[in-house]
Order: C-alpha cells, then structure tokens, then sequence
C-alpha cells in the first residue's frame, strides 16, 4: 500500500550545534502528519517529503498467528484443505464438485448435519475452497486418467500446528487478496452507477474509466486504513473504535477547518463508499466493524418524501439544527476498529513499500546511550514508551546512573538527551536518588538533578550556583526548542515562562555569556517571542552578543 505523504515536521539533523540540526523527538499525530500546503510544497515535492509513520506496540508472533488461525474464514480454508487429503475431485476450474459442496458446508458447520442447506452457506464454503487455494494450501492436478483433483499442499501442516512464520505469511496474503477484491467489488459498482459493464468493456474511454474507478478505489482504501493506523497508534487502550463518520471526516475535510455543507455530502459519499470495502477486510480480522445501518436509507428516504408532502421531518435540536445522536443511534452509522492482527497487516505492507515503520521498543534494546541518541534523532517515536521499555526489569540505581552518563555532551543531540534523561528518571521515582544526588556538583547535570530532586520532595538539595543555573536554562530551553520542531505557538509558551527579572538587560547580560552552543539560537527566540517588547529587545542585543563572542 503506498502511505499518505505527510510533511517532516522539523528540520535536518545534519547540521551542527545552534543551526536548527535536530528533529523532534515527541511529535502528536498532527505534528506527524500535518498539510503539505504549509511549507508551500506542490505535487512535484511530494515524492522527497519525508512520510512519517507512528510507532505501534504489536503482541509477539506466536499471539498474532494464534489470532489469525483463530479468523473463521481462514479457519475454514484450513479445514477445508485437511479435508481434501489424500486427494478430492474438482472441476476444470478447481472448484469443488457439485456432490461436495453441501458436505463442505456441513463440514464448517454452516449448515446443519441433516435437512436442507441453504444457499448462502453453500457461498460461504466455496469461498473458503477458493481461498484455500488462492493460499496453495490445496493444489489442483490432473491424474493420468485425465480427472481433475486437488491435494493438501506443503504448507497445511505447519500451518495447522500454528508455525508463526507460516501462518502469519499465508494470513497476510489472504488479507492482500481480500483487500484487492474488496476495491474490484466497489469500482465494479461505480461502473454499474455509470451505465452497466457490457458498454464500458466495450469502449477503450470507459476502460480507463474503470480503471480509474479501481485506483480511486484502492487510495480510499490504503488513505482509510492508514487514517486508522495512525489514530490506533495513538489511541489510550479501549478507545481505539472510530465512527465512521469521523474516518470519513479525517479523510475529506482539510485540517483545521469545520465541515462545509459541501463537505458534509462527501463525507456521506466516503462513508458510503468504505462500507462495504470495510466489511469485506473485517472477514479476515483486519478489522472489527459494525456496518451502517441499511435501513437508515429506507429511513432517510421516508424523510425525504415526508418533507416533500410537507410532513413532519426529523426531530431538531434546541438550536433548531439536527438533534444530536444518542450512543446507539449513532453507532447505526458504522464503527470500525483495527485490530493487532491489521496493526501487523498495514505495518507489513508499509514495509513492503520501503516505509520505515516502527514498532514500539525498537529504540531500547541496547545501553542507554543507544536509547538515548535514538529517541533523540528520531522524528516517529513515542519517547516515553520506549523509556518505559528500556526500564522494565532493570535495577534503579544502576539504571539511573547509565543514563546520566549517557546524557553528558555538548553535540546537537545533548540537550534533547538530557530532557530524555530527566523523563527516565522521573518514570524511575525515589529509588533513583542516590544516583541523582551523585551528580549535584556535574556542571552539565547538576542543575537538573537539583531540580529534579526538589520536585521529589527530598530533604537538603543544595542549589547549584549562579553559573550552573544559567547553563542549566539555557540547556532546558534548547531542549524544548528542539523538542517542539519550532512550533510558534509551544515557543511563545516557553518564552513568556522564562525567569526574566524586572531588569531584563541584567538577566540577559548575564545569559548571553553562558557557554552552551545553544545560547544565541535561544535568545533568538526569546527576541522574536517574548511578548514584553523590552525583554524580546533586550534578547536580540543579547543573542547578538553571542553571536559576535564566537
């Protein structure tokens, strides 16, 4: 699936110290993924606009292949395959013969063991045949006498046993094969909307518009899944359902701004559109999804014609809009859910494409100055989940002196690294302390240990001196600088809560001195966003003095 292009959200990190050389380390999903058109990019820059996916958090492979085995329709290709041993007679076509079909519907208990079977569960199972071999878990032959038969094909038996690797590579492909039939089956009705199959086969204009029809198709879909993807990487455990109407939204109306009447439309048309595509993956586990309500249109259709006659229409609001939707009545509209195993299918396809798709933990499987510098530099990480990783199990002292060592320096980096630092510590509480206290006379750390301690609540934290305090400024704000990508309206927060004292020359004469590589870039800022004009003068001769000192 080809991801949505999405801008980068800060600047390269090749650069060196005080030249804006350092990504984002903690980005929300709006920071991740905001509009090309801000940073004035056209559809001939998307191609290098770096795409940037969240991190997810997936169970292990044994779970995941367990969950799949588990999904009836994949279930049901594998029953259907062991039943086709030693070998089973099929049509030219590979299909089950006509004596077999209702036997192979009873098999998968869709029907009952005696009496009359109904048709649609005769669907079912030749579905699940021609899944199976779609999958060759059962291969079709011909014998010497000329009969066509299929027999189990290698991969039945490990996949029977639950092998991961088996499973889980015969699942995705399922999945790969559902999604395609899922976009065929909705561009095969936009050509019925269009004036029926036989005249656009005909025409080699209407060819390309079934074709256009499949690839318009195809982008709702991966855009759908992709929205979905993003919002479950984000999603507090339990929240993970999104009415359709909101995916539908999150696809149609640009961000920031409210739904036109227009918009509302296309919502509906999207809403529409993805509902079948959507059940068809929810078939294979993809998805948890609880289609619209069909008799909402039979329902909207009555209104329509009520309000025609000049009958009642539908009840309105106090403010004399629509009424607003209890929980039940608005779930008839559609709710959809991705679940781990189509975490692990979306996850998959990105990497097929070349996309850097993380999984969170995959910054905190070496020491932590690997950790460190790896939240650090990336620009698609959940910085306290990885932290959260890194900790577990380990001894808290020891821990907390690791990453305090590994947070000295004076590189790009080291600011960010040392805020990471003071995260960790705090997620490790009272027990790190004697390591923390150990450091109070660190020129580089004793600052923030100070404060980190007075934050705990512990007893006798000496204050570090003059010179260490400023530094220590210095070095928090450029974290945050950093932190925040150069976002305005985070800055002009930071900026306002800088101890500037009623004589902002004297503070800032003292501050452009300090010896941080970051010192002018944040002075710079506080000149363009303290909003006191005489402390953002007083910042620019300041930043300009520190310029001029290198």
């Amino acid at each position: 699936m080809a991801a949505r292009r999405r801008r980068n959200a800060g600047p390269s990190a090749a650069g060196t110290p005080g030249e804006g050389a350092v990504l984002p380390a903690d980005l929300e999903l709006q920071d991740l993924y905001g509009a090309f058109a801000a940073h004035g990019l056209d559809d001939e820059d998307l191609d290098d606009a770096a795409v940037l996916v969240p991190p997810v958090r997936l169970p292990a492979e044994p779970e995941l292949a367990a969950l799949a085995k588990a999904v009836p329709m994949f279930d049901w290709a594998l029953r259907l395959s062991r039943w086709a041993a030693p070998h089973r007679a099929v049509d030219e076509f590979g299909d089950l013969t006509v004596p077999d079909r209702l036997p192979a519907a009873r098999l998968l208990g869709l029907a009952p063991e005696e009496g009359e079977v109904p048709e649609e569960a005769v669907v079912e199972a030749m579905r699940a045949w021609s899944l199976a071999c779609d999958l060759d878990l059962v291969e079709i032959g011909t014998t010497a006498a000329g009969e066509h038969v299929a027999v189990p094909g290698p991969d039945l038996e490990p996949a029977e046993e639950g092998d991961p690797e088996t499973v889980l590579e015969l699942w995705l492909t399922a999945a790969g094969i559902v999604r395609e039939l899922a976009v065929e089956a909705d561009s095969q009705e936009l050509e019925r909307e269009d004036g029926g199959d036989a005249e656009v086969e005909e025409d080699e204009e209407g060819l390309g518009e079934v074709e256009d029809a499949r690839d318009e198709a195809a982008e709702l879909l991966d855009e759908a899944l992709q929205v979905l993807y993003e919002t479950t990487a984000f999603a507090e455990p339990g929240t993970e359902t999104v009415p359709l109407g909101v995916l539908a939204a999150l696809l149609v109306v640009p961000e920031g701004e409210e739904p036109s009447d227009e918009l509302l439309g296309d919502i509906t048309d999207v809403m529409v559109a993805l509902d079948p595509m959507l059940a068809d993956l929810s078939e294979l586990g993809l998805l948890d999804y609880r289609p619209i309500d069909p008799e909402l249109f039979d329902e909207e259709e009555s209104e329509e014609e009520g309000e025609e006659e000049g009958g009642e229409t539908a009840a309105a609001g106090p403010d004399g809009g629509p009424a607003e939707l209890d929980e039940a009545e608005s779930a008839r509209f559609g709710l959809v859910r991705l679940t781990p195993l189509g975490q692990y299918g979306i996850r998959q396809w990105l990497l097929e494409d070349g996309y850097d798709a993380p999984l969170v933990g995959d910054l905190a499987k070496g020491d932590a100055g690997e950790l460190l510098r790896g939240v650090s530099e990336a620009a698609n990480v959940l910085p306290d989940e990885e932290l959260k990783v890194w900790l577990e199990g380990r001894e808290p002292v020891a821990a907390a002196r690791e990453l305090l060592a590994a947070a000295r320096g004076s590189d790009a980096y080291a600011p960010m690294r040392r805020m990471l630092c003071h995260s960790a510590l705090t997620l490790l509480g009272a027990p790190a302390e004697p390591a923390v206290r150990e450091v109070l006379g660190d020129p580089e750390l004793g600052g923030g240990a100070a404060a980190w301690l007075v934050a705990l609540g512990a007893a006798e934290v000496p204050a570090p001196d003059r010179a260490t305090a400023l530094w220590t400024v210095v070095d928090a704000f450029a974290a945050q600088l950093l932190d925040t990508g150069g976002d305005p309206e985070l800055l002009r927060e930071l900026v306002a809560e800088l101890p500037v004292t009623e004589t902002p020359a004297d503070y800032l004469g003292e501050l452009w001195r300090v010896e941080h590589p970051y010192t002018a870039d944040v002075l710079e800022a506080v000149g363009e966003m303290h909003p006191d004009r005489a402390v953002a003068k007083e910042a620019r001769k300041a930043a300009f003095k520190a310029r001029s000192k290198g």
